[in-house]
């Protein structure tokens, strides 16, 4: 028996790709060249993913303008003043607003995921957005005929189409990013945005089997990205008492960044629903150092004290370029880091006994 351990998700963009990237959008190349620049970085992104030896690869992510924000890429009927969403450095990403309906996927990511298939010899998770931050783009006011309730309808459906068709396309497992989660206990501390959040992706997990759901996992971080944070003042323990509500078979906790690590292990155990594995993040992707595999070790070990060791995975922390233009960290840096917590899950198995 060995202890799992997968990536989140994304990878920072080569330099070439993000050439490609800014000359498309000065109408310099065509869509082909650029897909072809995409497929390309994918195809290096997986083989450098296999010669750290992870036995679960991505596709990196590298041809989703952002994590959030693929399904809507193309999508007419928006605007462009939507949600701010602050981070700790005093940068700021925002949001699309939905103007007009039916809501509609552009892109499912079952496409990226048979791109990715093309060139994997190991077995490919695929990320997804979570329905709850899609949510995120309906406005404070109903739009005339397209009412709230209307655009939830539509936004379930197509998540489940999502998830689904990854599935069907042959996905390792599926991950649904809540990087909001944690944002939800900072714009609303009394926890009732994050309450909707969670009933919503339920909404959504409900319709797939207890053995589909063996395959989906959610992701939980207080937000990576250019070195930031969203939401890392945010107490852990007020999420993670509600995170498991969510019917999911995986849960990918970061946990290599925190502060307190011990203490949120501890909520975790408390917490923990029966038949769940719990994917460990020990490696931190805004630190520049690089962790030995020893010290992924330790944390391993660490978190055996306090869950069951049989259900334990690691995972990182968050993906390293969550949106396209992130170049904060190397791709050298990024791959480093994975072979550090694929060699110290190993160690750690051994010293387990598995």
């Amino acid at each position: 028996m060995v202890i799992p351990t997968e990536p989140i998700g994304s990878i920072p963009r080569p330099p070439e790709l993000l050439a490609a990237m800014g000359s498309y959008e000065r109408g310099e190349i065509t869509a082909a060249e650029l897909a072809a620049a995409q497929d390309e970085a994918v195809g290096d992104t997986i083989r450098r993913m296999e010669e750290t030896g992870s036995p679960v690869v991505t596709d990196g992510e590298q041809s989703k303008p952002s994590f959030a924000t693929y399904p809507i890429a193309g999508l007419t009927q928006l605007a462009s003043d939507g949600v701010v969403i602050p981070f700790a450095d005093g940068h700021q990403r925002q949001l699309p607003v939905l103007t007009g309906g039916p809501f509609r996927y552009q892109v499912h990511a079952g496409t990226y995921l048979r791109a990715a298939l093309r060139h994997a010899k190991t077995p490919v998770k695929q990320a997804v957005v979570a329905p709850s931050a899609l949510s995120l783009l309906y406005p404070p006011n109903s739009l005339d005929g397209y009412g709230r309730e209307a655009f939830l309808t539509d936004l379930v459906n197509e998540a489940e189409t999502d998830i689904r068709g990854s599935l069907e396309a042959g996905a390792h497992v599926v991950q649904l990013d809540f990087t909001e989660g944690r944002l939800a206990l900072k714009l609303d501390p009394s926890g009732g945005v994050l309450n909707n959040f969670i009933a919503l992706n339920n909404q959504v997990l409900e319709r797939f089997t207890e053995g589909e759901r063996s395959r989906i996992g959610v992701h939980t971080c207080p937000g990576g990205d250019q070195d930031s944070t969203h939401s890392l003042d945010v107490d852990y323990a007020g999420l993670l008492r509600r995170l498991f509500q969510l019917k999911a078979g995986n849960f990918y906790i970061q946990l290599a960044s925190e502060a307190a690590p011990e203490k949120v292990l501890g909520v975790v155990a408390e917490h923990l629903p029966a038949d769940v594995r719990i994917f460990i993040g020990v490696t931190d992707p805004i630190d520049p150092r690089i962790e030995t595999p020893e010290q992924v070790r330790d944390r391993v070990l660490a978190a055996a004290r306090q869950l069951p060791p049989d259900r334990l995975g690691t995972c990182d922390d968050c993906g390293f370029s969550p949106f396209a233009d992130d170049t904060s960290t190397s791709r050298d840096t990024a791959f480093a880091k994975i072979r550090a917590r694929v060699q110290g899950t190993s160690l750690a198995a051994q010293q387990l006994g598995f």
